[in-house]
């Protein structure tokens, strides 16, 4: 708190990042979603091969190299990207572009229930009124509770996070088609990682009010450059244009746009990393449940997974912790009782494996020492 913030900063509650090591610390880093894997070698060879000189210009505002990849590899036209500093900065202007404030309407935006935890503070950052809408059974979203609710817009995170779980397209579509007058914005930021993945993408002919944002934060290992981007119709994406030039017109560096470019294009090597990812996690899961851990079915680079009885979530995430393997607890009523563990390699996951059997055994054994001692 400060006398010299306004009363907005003094009131909000921050988005709390995932904890990032120092560098050279060692440990198993499985809490923040990245991917374990290096960027593509074409990424690198890009940067290898730029010209510093460049930077003495500003970058290209609509990063077109990149829209152009990301237009090619989608069957879109270039003019129905958005390119932006990351996609926590596109939902950002995405709830700024297309949602009303308070001011403007007594109608909320719709989420689901447990989602991603940047949504609520957009909400109180734009001042913008919300609903979380309950989801159901194992943390199921059901279509039909986004219709005949009034809103002035909608934001489903697809796979949705922390849980885990996807909704079909057909799912998608009856929202849209339920809710001409809202934006319709799904945020396929976990996108990629079930075998055969759908994309909202492929119905944004259908719906003009349909609005998909994407990263290359997870699946093309770009965490630490900071590039996202949304596909939408050119009417959506011009919104977006006039809320970005209205603050910062260059938000993609040269630099950054080079590499994120040639890592689209070279798909062949991103298969490579997301059918090692999607095998490691179903490893994860086999072993997880074999030790009595209980989860959602995932459809993205993470896990959603609750221990056996005998011992807390809390407390695992503590002695995990302790022992150099980072996993994401939340503490959040409704969702304190699981962890969030990301997938990382075979060998990374194995080593986890191996230190949550321990955890586990060794509080078997101690409950057993104290039954001996009853007796």
């Amino acid at each position: 708190m400060s006398r010299f913030w306004n009363r907005k900063i003094n009131e909000i509650v921050p988005y709390v990042a995932g904890e990032q090591p120092r560098r050279g610390t060692k440990v198993i880093k499985l809490n923040t979603n990245e991917n374990p894997f290096p960027p593509s070698p074409k990424a690198a060879e890009s940067i290898a091969q730029f010209d510093i000189a460049d930077l003495r210009l500003y970058p290209d505002t609509d990063a077109t190299l990149v829209a152009e990849a990301i237009a090619a590899q989608e069957g879109v036209s270039p003019e129905q990207i958005f390119v932006g500093n990351g996609s926590d900065e596109v939902l950002a202007l995405c709830f700024q572009t297309f949602f009303e404030t308070r001011d403007n309407s007594v109608l909320p935006v719709l989420t689901p229930e447990f989602s991603y935890s940047f949504y609520p503070v957009f909400e109180e950052f734009y001042n913008i009124k919300a609903a979380k809408i309950p989801l159901h059974e194992e943390y199921r979203l059901d279509a039909s509770d986004y219709v005949d609710v009034a809103n002035c817009g909608i934001c489903i995170a697809n796979p949705n996070a922390p849980t885990s779980r996807a909704i079909a397209l057909e799912d998608i579509a009856l929202i849209c088609r339920s809710n001409p007058d809202s934006v319709v914005i799904i945020d396929e930021a976990y996108a990629y990682f079930e075998e055969k993945y759908e994309t909202a993408v492929s119905l944004l002919g259908q719906f003009p009010n349909l609005c998909v944002v994407r990263t290359l934060s997870k699946s093309y290992s770009l965490a630490g450059l900071r590039v996202g981007y949304a596909i939408a119709s050119e009417e959506l994406i011009e919104g977006l244009k006039r809320a970005r030039d209205s603050f910062n017109s260059y938000p993609i560096d040269r630099l950054a746009q080079t590499a994120a470019a040639a890592a689209i294009n070279d798909r062949k090597y991103h298969e490579i990393c997301r059918v090692k990812i999607i095998e490691a996690r179903e490893y994860t899961v086999r072993e997880l449940t074999r030790l009595g851990f209980a989860m959602p079915e995932s459809s993205a680079n993470f896990v959603f997974a609750k221990p056996p009885a005998i011992i807390s979530a809390e407390t695992l995430y503590k002695n995990l912790r302790a022992k150099g393997i980072l996993v994401r607890y939340f503490g959040t009523p409704g969702i304190s009782d699981h962890l969030r563990i990301s997938i990382g390699t075979r060998e990374e996951m194995e080593q986890f494996i191996s230190q949550v059997e321990k955890e586990v055994t060794d509080v078997q054994d101690c409950n057993s020492c104290k039954e001996d001692q009853r007796d």
